[in-house]
C-alpha cells in the first residue's frame, strides 16, 4: 500500500501555485497519483488558510492567507469521494499551544478522515523560514524548542500523525550528535505515549537539507517504541504527488517498518508497506 497523506490542493499558474479548492483540482491530483503508483491520497491544506479559524492566528504570514472558505474545501474533497476517487479529507493543523478547544470547535462539524499535526512557528517565529527563530536563537536552542514543542503537540492527541517531524534540520544545521540523539529519543517517547504516528516525508529532499524527514535515528527510535508511520510527498502541485515515495518506503523499511497507516473517518489501520 502506498498512501500519500500530505498534500495541498493547488493548481499551477505559470511558475506559481494558486489555491484551487475544487473537485476538478482533486481529479488532477488523483490522475498524477495513478501515474505515480499511489493507491490513495489525502488532502491536508494548512488550517490557517480558512476564515473559520482566523481568531487563532497571529503572524502576518498566516493572517494574509486566512481568507478561504472551509466549507468549499471540504465539499471539493467529499465530491471526489462521491465520484469514487481514492481520496481522504484532512488538514495540516499547525500547533497553537493552549488553543486546542477553540480549534476543535471550529473543525468539529466536518467528517475528517485524519488530522496532520505540525510545528512551523514557535512564539510567532518561524522554524522553517529565515530569519525567524534563527535570528535570536542558537542552533541548539532552536532544536530544543522545536522538539519540545513537537512533543507538546503530540501530547494533545489532537492529530493522528506528525508532519515532517524533524523540521528543525531544514537548513542542514545540527547541534552536537549527543544532543540530537537525546532529542530524538525523548521525542519518540512522547510520541509513543501519545499514540500518534510520524510521517516519513520526501519534502526534505526539496529543501536545503536535501534529506528525507525524519533522520534514521529518530525513525528507528520511533520504530523501537511501536510508533506507526504515514507516508508523504507534501505536494503543493499535482506534479509532486508521489514524488520520491520509493525512497520514503526504502527509508521506512531500513528502520524496520513493514506496514503503513491508513485512515478512514478517523479510524486507523495498518496495511503492508509498499
Amino acid at each position: 500500500m502506498i498512501a500519500d497523506y500530505h498534500m495541498h490542493l493547488r493548481t499551477p499558474n505559470g511558475e506559481v501555485e494558486e489555491i484551487d479548492h475544487t473537485v476538478e483540482a482533486v481529479e488532477h491530483y488523483v490522475e498524477q497519483a495513478a501515474r505515480a503508483g499511489v493507491d490513495e491520497i489525502g488532502f491536508t491544506e494548512h488550517v490557517y488558510y480558512f476564515r473559520e479559524t482566523r481568531p487563532l492566528w497571529e503572524t502576518r504570514y498566516q493572517l494574509d492567507r486566512c481568507r478561504f472558505d472551509l466549507e468549499a474545501y471540504v465539499e471539493a474533497v467529499l465530491e471526489g469521494k462521491r465520484r469514487g476517487l481514492p481520496v481522504k479529507l484532512a488538514l495540516e493543523v499547525d500547533y497553537v499551544p493552549g488553543r486546542d478547544d477553540e480549534l476543535a470547535a471550529a473543525l468539529q462539524p466536518y467528517p475528517w478522515d485524519y488530522l496532520l499535526g505540525s510545528v512551523h512557528w514557535i512564539g510567532g517565529l518561524a522554524v522553517d523560514a529565515r530569519p525567524g527563530l534563527w535570528e535570536t536563537r542558537s542552533v541548539e536552542e532552536v532544536w530544543r524548542l522545536y522538539f519540545e514543542t513537537l512533543a507538546e503537540a503530540a501530547g494533545t492527541g489532537f492529530c493522528a500523525s506528525l508532519a515532517h517531524p524533524d523540521l528543525a534540520k531544514i537548513y542542514g544545521l545540527r547541534p552536537e550528535a549527543a544532543l540530537v540523539e537525546e532529542l530524538h529519543e525523548r521525542t519518540a517517547d512522547a510520541v509513543a505515549a501519545a499514540g500518534v504516528a510520524v510521517e516519513v516525508s520526501t519534502a526534505g529532499l526539496r529543501k536545503p537539507v536535501g534529506e528525507l524527514y525524519p533522520d534514521m535515528s529518530f525513525l528507528v527510535a520511533c520504530r523501537q517504541r511501536g510508533v506507526p508511520i504515514t507516508l508523504a510527498s507534501d505536494a503543493h502541485l499535482p506534479s509532486d504527488v508521489g514524488r520520491d515515495l520509493d525512497r520514503a518506503v526504502a527509508h521506512a523499511r531500513a528502520a524496520g517498518y513493514e506496514t503503513v497507516t491508513v485512515f478512514d473517518a478517523g479510524n486507523a489501520r495498518q496495511e503492508p508497506l509498499g
